[in-house]
């Protein structure tokens, strides 16, 4: 039953507001919506559309306070970033001192900003990689118990799929979690009937992932994103992240 009371209030709030703010990325990428094939294709490939889709999921279903996890993160990001460029400067004004010496837009703190910004990126999308991860294993464990939809692990199946081909964190995490699964299931101690399904099951999400998508026609299927390949370039202080909203 869809609430609006309590937690479940809150909850919902806070996707309606990842929800409006990727609408607005979309907009400004895509334009007016149209239902053509190629512009269908294009937007189904961007990752601003499949955080939208799934945020439009988890905010219509019983409240799964984990699914947040990415969100927050991504918010952290874009409130730093939108007060570095554009509410410090409005309140601290560039300028030059007699001896010539120039004082930025935004002062100290947003040098600060900026500074832990870049620091601390990679550690925040790793994060959220493991956080992905772990959402899956809840909604799939969810389903099994009857605790959620089975549609859930079904379609953040797929999300995740396509993260692992476009994202070098998502595929990092992935690799690692199996590097550590593989250890405990070759353990002389692991019952062979579960190593036995592991291994199954591992074959079974091998054969998933590896199907071919068409990202884009001569474009590897595990590249980097070019925003990300953008943004580590150039040393960029705005996160390259799915969500990065344009303030200037």
């Amino acid at each position: 039953m869809f609430s609006w009371t309590g937690y479940e209030l809150w909850y919902r709030i806070a996707y309606l507001g990842a929800i409006v703010s990727y609408g607005v990325v979309i907009y400004k990428s895509f334009g007016v919506p149209r239902t053509d094939r190629a512009y269908v294709q294009r937007a189904l490939m961007d990752e601003n559309v499949q955080y939208l889709v799934i945020a439009v999921y988890w905010c219509s279903i019983k409240p799964i306070a984990l699914t947040l996890i990415p969100y927050v993160t991504f918010s952290l990001f874009h409130l730093l970033t939108f007060t570095r460029t554009t509410i410090l400067p409005s309140m601290v004004p560039g300028s030059q001192g007699a001896d010539g010496t120039a004082t930025p837009a935004g002062g100290n703190l947003s040098k600060t900003i900026q500074a832990w910004v870049k620091e601390n990126y990679d550690r925040a999308m790793r994060f959220v990689s493991y956080a992905e991860v772990v959402i899956f294993v809840r909604v799939l464990v969810g389903a099994l118990l009857f605790r959620n939809s089975l549609i859930a692990p079904l379609l953040y199946a797929h999300f995740l799929r396509l993260r692992f081909y476009m994202s070098s964190f998502t595929r990092a995490a992935f690799q690692h979690v199996r590097g550590e699964l593989d250890q405990l299931t070759q353990h002389e101690s692991c019952p062979p009937a579960v190593r036995k399904g592991y291994l199954m099951l591992m074959d079974l999400v091998t054969r998933y992932a590896s199907t071919v998508l068409s990202i884009n026609k001569g474009q590897p299927a595990s590249s980097v994103p070019s925003s990300a390949r953008t943004g580590a370039a150039s040393g960029s202080d705005s996160p390259a992240d799915p969500t990065k909203l344009k303030t200037r």
